[in-house]
């Protein structure tokens, strides 16, 4: 993996995977040596969000900060306050987990005062197999969209195109050639190429950006 910037936040649309490739994401820093900790800022989606994995992810050294309401089952907007203390500096680095719209992006405006542009990343998640961002143009779009209800740039593109159990080395590929239009147009290299386990010694070469294998730390095997 690069050296990525102290803190970076992952988002995506709805169905792109981002929850998926943020845990990943901080594991395979923490196992370079960074001390990391994940903060799940998603108040969008309700089935699939970090802080629901927080026990296994913290036996494996990461810590994860979430809502001040330790419930799985409550799904508010508040942000503990310990995450400000982590963004104001320090030697820990940080993932956020965001949700993927204009709603997702809320909590950002808080913390536009706390975080320092220098040590910022912001990634979008990108499946293509998702109607909103099957082609470049369509994935522009996406990227807009968020950048003006964030108040953020992206500055990385994440390709985790799959089918979950059905994904193929294929259309891995085909989705290759789509990030790689979108960063032609907009300048936003990927950073990340993200493949499942069912293509596991499959992947093809030459994809764009670092290849991360991924473990499924959200689906169990029937979903």
């Amino acid at each position: 993996m690069e050296k990525d910037k102290r803190i970076t936040i992952i988002t995506g649309h709805y169905g792109s995977g981002k929850t998926e490739f943020a845990l990943n994401y901080a594991l395979a820093r923490h196992e370079q040596g960074e001390s990391m900790i994940l903060a799940d800022m998603d108040i969008v989606n309700t089935y699939f969000r970090s802080r629901e994995r927080s026990m296994q992810l913290e036996k494996l050294g990461i810590s994860v900060l979430s809502s001040s309401i330790i419930q799985d089952n409550v799904d508010l907007p508040a942000v503990s306050a310990a995450i400000d203390g982590v963004l104001r500096g320090g030697m820990q680095s940080c993932v956020i987990d965001l949700g993927g719209n204009d709603v997702g992006t809320r909590p950002l405006g808080r913390l536009h005062p706390i975080i320092d542009q220098e040590e910022l990343d912001v990634y979008i998640v990108v499946n293509t197999n998702r109607p909103d961002t099957a082609t470049a143009s369509g994935i522009c779009r996406q990227i807009e969209a968020l950048e003006r209800a964030s108040g953020y740039r992206i500055t990385g593109l994440v390709n985790n195109t799959n089918l979950i159990w059905e994904s193929t080395a294929d259309n891995l590929k085909a989705s290759d050639s789509i990030l790689r239009c979108v960063a032609e147009r907009t300048g936003i290299p990927v950073r990340y190429t993200a493949y499942v386990p069912s293509i596991i010694g499959q992947a093809p070469s030459g994809l764009s950006g670092v290849v991360i294998p991924m473990s499924l730390f959200m689906r169990k095997d029937w979903m």
